[in-house]
């Protein structure tokens, strides 16, 4: 079975830096592009950001360029999202994903 298991999420004050890492496991991970998607509090998902399976090539939504890294460690089977500059809108359950499959979630709240 694919389980993905996000971490690192947490309570920040606005300005401040969080890395999330998300551990993979049922498929072959270097295989896939992996992507990070958020859902804020009574809104939709975002997707956050993304990267292809060698990690060569990524991809940001204009709301963190500039603020957010995605990288992955395929050895480790961990793709990691680096994020600084943290704004109240940052807030809300961050999902690793990889084709259909969502992980768990890890909340980040950013609060002053």
């Amino acid at each position: 079975d694919v389980q993905l298991q996000a971490s690192g999420g947490g309570l920040v004050q606005p300005g401040g830096s969080l890395r999330l890492s998300c551990v993979a496991s049922g498929f072959t991970f270097g295989s896939y592009d992996m992507s990070w998607v958020r859902q804020a509090p009574g809104k939709g998902p975002e997707y956050v950001s993304a990267t292809n399976s060698g990690g060569g090539t990524s991809y940001y939504a204009d709301s963190v360029k500039g603020r957010f890294t995605i990288s992955r460690d395929n050895a480790k089977n961990t793709v990691y999202l680096q994020m600084n500059r943290l704004k109240p809108d940052d807030t809300g359950v961050y999902y690793c994903t990889v084709y259909t499959y969502w992980g768990q979630g890890t909340l980040v709240t950013v609060s002053s």
